[in-house]
């Protein structure tokens, strides 16, 4: 399984950006993918994750309101959607897959398999 991340960038606060991570090897219908983000010196920090074949979404508290994820079974793609950026936005954004997972530990990095290289999302004040 791969996990391909892009559309990261440079913008100003309250731009937007939207992300997407390709994944091949594996359909990504029914399972488990997330978003997650590392700033310098800090701890990869949970984002948005959708999982099952309902898509039943989870958002970071940091997050709500303003990021959006979605899927694309057909293109086995997911989206994420960042609107009103924050400089406290900026970090490297990671996608994730998981083949397996708990309701408790969807925020968890541990819980997923496989990672993509991550793509760089930078916010100006």
């Amino acid at each position: 399984v791969q996990l391909q991340a892009s559309g990261g960038g440079l913008v100003q606060a309250g731009g937007s950006l939207r992300l997407s991570c390709a994944v091949s090897g594996r359909t990504i219908n029914g399972y488990l993918m997330g978003w997650f983000r590392q700033a310098p010196g800090k701890e990869r920090e949970f984002v948005s994750s959708i999982r099952g074949l309902g898509g039943i979404t989870y958002y970071g508290d940091s997050v709500k309101g303003r990021f959006t994820i979605s899927r694309d079974g057909a293109k086995n793609t997911v989206s994420l959607q960042l609107n009103n950026l924050k400089p406290e936005d900026t970090a490297v954004y990671y996608c994730a897959f998981a083949t397996t997972y708990s309701r408790n530990t969807i925020m968890n990095p541990g819980q997923y398999d496989y990672w993509g290289q991550g793509t760089q999302v930078t916010v100006s004040s």
